[in-house]
């Protein structure tokens, strides 16, 4: 993924007004994040525990979507499978996501959710670069690339029930 400033984030939500992306809390190290090894930048809003945001670059355009999950976390004993990536994680290190649909279905309040790991990493865990903590990854007989391809493909599907797709809007 390639390095994205402030203003091309928050002109990339379209699940989400103006105004809202213009509030909206963003990540203070995007400086020093690690863009090559990104699919997508996902950071929690630390002033609203239960929302977080997505970033990807689609047909050369980033999209944005806002997402939501609940507060309540499951037990440790308890595992979870990202949909986007395939890690496992205890308790709470897998959450339902909730993403409002863009246009008019969104204002509606219609949405469309997906198990997520909670702290959006995907992209570091598919690349090994992030163990997951007490989690675990399948040893899989896919190359890198192809896992990665696999990644970004789960969260193409989810855009496109979003209808987040539509980078011409």
């Amino acid at each position: 993924m390639r390095s994205l400033t402030e203003q091309d984030i928050r002109n990339s939500f379209v699940n989400c007004s103006k105004g809202e992306a213009k509030r909206l809390s963003l990540p203070r190290d995007l400086g020093e994040r690690p863009w090559d090894d990104l699919d997508f930048l996902g950071w929690r809003d630390p002033g609203a525990p239960d929302r977080s945001y997505l970033v990807t670059e689609r047909e050369g355009r980033p999209v944005g979507i806002t997402l939501r999950f609940p507060s309540s976390q499951r037990g440790f004993l308890h595992r979870s499978m990202c949909s986007l990536c395939l890690t496992t994680h205890p308790g709470g290190g897998v959450s339902l996501m909730t993403a409002r649909k863009a246009g008019p279905a969104g204002r509606e309040g219609n949405s469309v959710g997906l198990y997520m790991c909670t702290d959006l990493a995907c992209s570091l865990y598919v690349r090994g670069k992030k163990a997951p903590e007490s989690g675990s990854r399948f040893e899989e007989t896919l190359s890198l690339e192809e896992q990665i391809a696999r990644t970004t493909g789960n969260l193409f599907a989810f855009l496109d029930k979003l209808d987040a797709g539509d980078t011409t809007r």
